[in-house]
């Protein structure tokens, strides 16, 4: 059975993309088989970074390690069982179609609630939560004292992981092994960093998930996209010489795909 890594948060613009393609590509360069499905039906994100990939790996002529992606098929309603969910068939039927070829499923969740995202979340072996390092996306895990900056509470999303939670108990399925990867941390505003991560800390403990480092805000990253590249690939186009940041930011890539313990990955990058 294919190892489920689930990329999830309810809020757009932390990243899950981002994350989700920096992974995907890096187990795929260090020989794992990997299949990769978007479930943002609108936006596509990942589903264009990969398109993006493809394209430009044909126009010059590269051999780069590319996930195997999938939409979502198409189910006719005269194929549903009775109270049965076609958005529920559909994921089922492409996470199917990847399970006996692949040793890793990626799935990259829209930023926001979703009969797709809900289910995805049930399947998840391993589930990564980006978040930029604001009290603005701390506020979907849980509600904050404004005073005492104490955690009062879980909030939506943590809700909905519980939830799903609850539904792999119930199946006797393995526990989500839930890791919130913060983004964007910078180098100002320490006092506002220091708070973040005293709320994270004690949040991780009520409701039980890892913290990983993240990728800091980087131009880079925004220039990779167009061409489908990641970090990864820059010696493939001929960029042998990096300069400070893509160091560091290969660095960063490094540790978080450390951090996640995936069965059987070593990271040799």
């Amino acid at each position: 059975m294919a190892h489920i890594i689930v990329v999830g948060n309810e809020k757009g613009g932390a990243g899950k993309s981002t994350v989700s393609m920096h992974v995907a590509t890096a187990l795929a360069r260090l020989g794992h088989r990997v299949g990769a499905i978007d479930l943002d039906l609108r936006q596509k994100t990942f589903a264009r970074y990969l398109e993006n990939r493809a394209t430009f790996a044909l126009k010059e002529g590269l051999a780069l390690p590319t996930p195997e992606y999938r939409d979502l098929p198409d189910v006719p309603r005269d194929q549903l069982q009775a109270g049965e969910n076609v958005y529920d068939r559909r994921l089922s039927a492409a996470v199917s179609g990847l399970e006996g070829d692949c040793d890793f499923i990626i799935i990259d969740c829209p930023g926001s609630h979703t009969r797709l995202s809900q289910v995805a979340h049930s399947l998840a072996d391993t589930l990564i939560t980006p978040l930029n390092d604001s009290f603005v996306d701390f506020d979907l895990l849980a509600r904050v004292d404004a005073e005492t900056n104490h955690v009062t509470g879980p909030s939506v999303y943590s809700e909905m992981v519980w939830n799903a939670r609850q539904l792999r108990s119930q199946a006797g399925l393995a526990p989500i092994d839930w890791v919130v990867v913060r983004n964007r941390l910078g180098a100002q505003n320490m006092h506002n960093k220091q708070k973040m991560t005293n709320a994270i800390a004690e949040l991780a403990k009520r409701i039980g998930f890892r913290t990983a480092p993240g990728f800091t805000e980087r131009v880079i990253f925004r220039e990779l996209f167009p061409r489908g590249l990641t970090l990864l690939d820059l010696r493939d186009i001929g960029v042998h010489n990096f300069n400070i940041s893509n160091v560091a930011a290969r660095q960063e890539l490094r540790e978080l795909v450390k951090a996640l313990r995936l069965p059987g990955v070593t990271v040799d990058f």
